[in-house]
């Protein structure tokens, strides 16, 4: 058993140190593409990017899932489970070609559909050969996480991403291809990870059943709907701010930009919400095999409270500090060559705060998940991102024509807000566990106060001369404040967090002294 989780644990940080170091260095690009392009063609990447990827929810329809389920319950009853793999890849292939043929024939149709304008529909044929590029990636890296090629599948990961990243490089600086080279910089970066799984694609044969085919639809095509919804909550906000009026717009921000340059400022400064994305990622990673591993120990419940608070305090803290500081890293110019984003980007800050702690909902819902996948209660976890999805499309209607860019990143907050609420309300159901919500209530609402008002605050702050130096120190002190806060409300907890630290300490310390 030991073995085994041993096992676990070790692919668990192959596949997320992989998925995180190539996520990383995708937001590499973000610079890049904000300092090169303009506001306008980074709407239209916005649009079409985030299009391609609830597209690639039906470019799939599943058959990720299906094929591991199918292909593992193969190899334990000692079949060949490459029936499977040549079947749904070659499903695939099929139907990946003939819908990204259809994407290329109605182009500019789809362009008009999405908001955009018919002539952007050459970027609309890029990304069907993304789509499908991406889709032939699929069950080749299904079958590597079966076969627990681990290192091989996060070597595959990177180079694609590493490719895509220095061909965006050379495409936008020497050859100046402008947008057009950001999509063919994912392309190129989609086929150097279709050759690194060449070795895998060897194996397959020239087979294909239709009653494969059924088992594997039967058990994919669910779980489209639930993926499409958990996309919309993360990606509504552009396919809605394309089409913000420009009466609205010239309200909002005065006159000289468009639907697609509002699209634009908004989806670079809502990238920066990466650094809370990637810890919640990090957390979840280790998370799942740690509460399914302790499920049954008898003091199960007050640890996974405990796990709950800290990662939740966590993540609060880091979304004040970010809220603080973040904007000053973005208006810093490095080396009087360089800004993160340029000057025409920054009425979007404003967004940062309900960004950011939009992730803290995201902490505590995926701490509460445990309950419902420890009791085989997956059953509500359509439900809770139905809900999440719906009152962020509503809120999306309602607030981008009051409010713009705000009202996007706040419905983004709602939706999660709600997510959280019905996992809280089913999980508890299911699993019953007296978590601290006062607590932790009265320092997320802090939270939120301090960064709701932080702007006003430095603004009177500095007719006072509190500007620069003198400015950031008060930041500082206003984060250690809270941080403080945070420990008085939890110093029961602060004080095992200290006791464990020394503990961990002591050993080393007495050891130095020998």
């Amino acid at each position: 058993m030991f073995s085994k989780l041993k096992l676990l644990a070790k692919d668990t940080v192959i596949y997320g140190a992989s998925t995180i170091l190539a996520r990383s260095l995708n937001y590499i690009l973000v610079p890049l593409y904000a300092n090169k392009l303009s506001t306008f063609d980074n709407g239209i990447q916005a649009v079409v990017y985030a299009n391609i990827a609830l597209a690639n929810v039906l470019f799939c329809y599943g058959l990720e899932t299906s094929y591991l389920k199918v292909a593992s319950d193969a190899i334990k009853k000692n079949e060949d489970e490459r029936r499977y793999f040549s079947t749904a890849f070659i499903s695939l292939l099929v139907t990946s070609t003939l819908f990204a043929l259809s994407i290329v024939l109605f182009a500019s149709d789809i362009a008009s559909m999405i908001g955009l304008a018919p002539e952007s529909g050459t970027f609309i044929r890029y990304a069907a050969l993304i789509l499908w590029l991406d889709t032939m990636l699929v069950v080749p890296f299904a079958e590597m996480r079966l076969k627990r090629k681990a290192v091989r599948f996060a070597v595959a990961k990177i180079m694609g991403v590493v490719g895509g990243v220095v061909s965006a490089f050379v495409l936008i600086i020497p050859l100046k291809a402008g947008l057009a080279g950001v999509f063919i910089a994912e392309a190129l970066g989609s086929l150097v990870s279709l050759v690194m799984v060449l070795p895998v694609l060897m194996s397959l044969k020239p087979f294909f059943s239709f009653d494969l085919y059924r088992d594997l639809l039967r058990i994919g095509l669910p779980y489209v709907p639930t993926g499409i919804a958990g996309l919309l909550i993360h990606l509504i906000d552009r396919n809605l701010l394309i089409r913000i009026p420009q009466t609205e717009i010239e309200r909002l921000y005065g006159a000289g930009f468009q639907a697609s340059d509002i699209t634009g400022i908004y989806g670079r400064v809502a990238a920066f919400g990466v650094v809370l994305q990637l810890v919640i990622q990090v957390f979840r990673f280790a998370w799942q095999p740690f509460f399914l591993q302790h499920a049954d120990d008898p003091e199960a419940k007050p640890l996974f409270r405990q796990v709950l608070n800290l990662s939740t305090i966590m993540v609060i803290v880091l979304a004040v500090a970010a809220t603080f500081f973040v904007p000053d890293l973005v208006r810093y110019h490095y080396g009087g060559r360089l800004y993160l984003l340029p000057p025409k980007y920054w009425i979007g800050l404003s967004i940062l705060p309900w960004i950011f702690f939009s992730y803290v909902f995201d902490m505590i819902s995926t701490n509460l998940s445990a309950g419902l996948l420890i009791t085989g209660n997956t059953r509500y976890l359509p439900v809770v991102t139905f809900a999440g999805a719906a009152v962020t499309t509503v809120a999306c209607m309602i607030l981008i024509p009051i409010s713009g860019m705000d009202g996007a990143a706040i419905a983004i907050l709602a939706g999660t807000a709600v997510m959280c609420v019905f996992m809280a309300w089913f999980s508890l159901k299911v699993y019953p566990i007296r978590y601290d919500w006062g607590r932790l209530g009265l320092l997320l609402a802090a939270g939120l106060l301090f960064a709701a008002f932080h702007d006003d605050l430095i603004l009177y702050l500095g007719r006072f001369g509190m500007v620069g130096t003198a400015a950031l120190l008060l930041k500082l002190a206003i984060v250690l404040l809270y941080l403080g806060l945070g420990t008085l409300i939890f110093r029961n907890e602060a004080k095992a967090v200290v006791r464990l630290i020394q503990a961990k300490l002591r050993p080393a310390g007495g050891s130095a002294k020998q």
